[in-house]
């Protein structure tokens, strides 16, 4: 059996307010991890853009660019 299979198997077992808790806190955990990306993701950006490898770029313009 998988680990995923595993832990649902063991999260069936837990009660019903346990597993309402276990839901929250995994969904808040998901929440930080990508949060901690987009701050990376920031970062590599900025980094870029002060190095003169990309440029700034209107909406519009980066919705022309993904359409084309």
């Amino acid at each position: 059996m998988s680990t995923f299979a595993s832990t649902l198997d063991l999260a069936d077992r837990l009660s019903l307010d346990e597993q309402e808790e276990l839901s929250a806190t995994l969904r808040r955990r998901v929440a930080e991890k990508r949060r901690a990306e987009l701050i990376v993701a920031v970062k590599e950006a900025r980094t870029e853009f002060a190095a003169g490898k990309i440029k700034a770029a209107s909406p519009s313009a980066i919705m022309k660019m993904l359409k084309a």
